[in-house]
């Protein structure tokens, strides 16, 4: 059994959390702790207080409870916002604390881009225009061309966990580009999961969404590959054979 332990702020789309434990087989165990969100708003002060290491600590103490293998800061905006060498930080901090291997969703994304071998990106963000602009900065730190940055100006996590399948196509579309390799949506918030697999229908390209790419850090850190075609191009690389 392979235990991948989670930190996700708030409630928004935490349910997209059992839906992909169910996906990847019963082998592997989901924990997610929810830590608090302070002020809920896309500003980048309260962004940067949400992931600070007061909060994070006390998330773990839960978590440790639970036995996880690796533990992923499941917040992207409470990540990039950090800059770079901010949220390399934040993830050593992380680690030290847990006594486990550790990340965050936003180096989740430089991560899968890699391993799905694009180089060039669109982003589509649900976040206002100036925070958006920081995710595609913290991309190009990593090495990732950003073809455009689609902002939606949605000022709380809350308001994002409402929308559906609509708006989240709607979004996609918008902020797809001929050239990208591979679409982005960043946001924790927004639901994703289960519409993965007609995203990447549509687009004609895989799409990267903010827990799929959190849950595959977290299996990458625990050295377990899993293939769950449901989950997007990302999750059919073939599994690791174990001898």
């Amino acid at each position: 059994m392979t235990a991948l332990g989670f930190l996700y702020p708030g409630h928004s789309a935490e349910d997209d959390y059992p839906r992909i434990e169910q996906l990847l087989g019963s082998d592997v165990r989901v924990d997610l702790v929810h830590t608090d969100i302070g002020e809920d708003a896309r500003r980048v002060d309260a962004l940067r207080e949400m992931g600070s290491p007061e909060r994070l600590a006390a998330g773990l103490r839960d978590l440790r409870l639970s036995g996880a293998d690796a533990v992923v800061w499941a917040c992207t905006s409470g990540g990039f916002v950090h800059g770079w060498d901010g949220a390399h930080e934040q993830v050593r901090s992380l680690a030290l604390a847990a006594g486990m291997p550790a990340s965050s969703t936003s180096f989740a994304f430089v991560h899968a881009v890699r391993e799905i071998e694009a180089r060039r990106v669109a982003v589509g963000a649900t976040y206002p225009d100036d925070v958006a602009a920081l995710f595609a900065d913290f991309l190009r730190a990593g090495g990732v061309e950003v073809t455009r940055v689609r902002g939606s100006g949605i000022v709380t996590a809350a308001e994002v966990g409402t929308w559906g399948e609509a708006e989240l196509f709607a979004l996609a579309r918008g902020a797809d580009t001929p050239d990208a390799e591979a679409l982005l949506l960043p946001d924790a918030a927004l639901h994703t999961v289960a519409h993965i697999p007609a995203l990447e229908k549509e687009l004609g390209k895989p799409v990267l969404t903010a827990n799929q790419v959190t849950v595959w850090e977290c299996l990458r850190l625990a050295d377990r590959r899993v293939n769950a075609p449901e989950l997007g191009a990302l999750f059919t690389r073939e599994p690791i054979v174990q001898v």
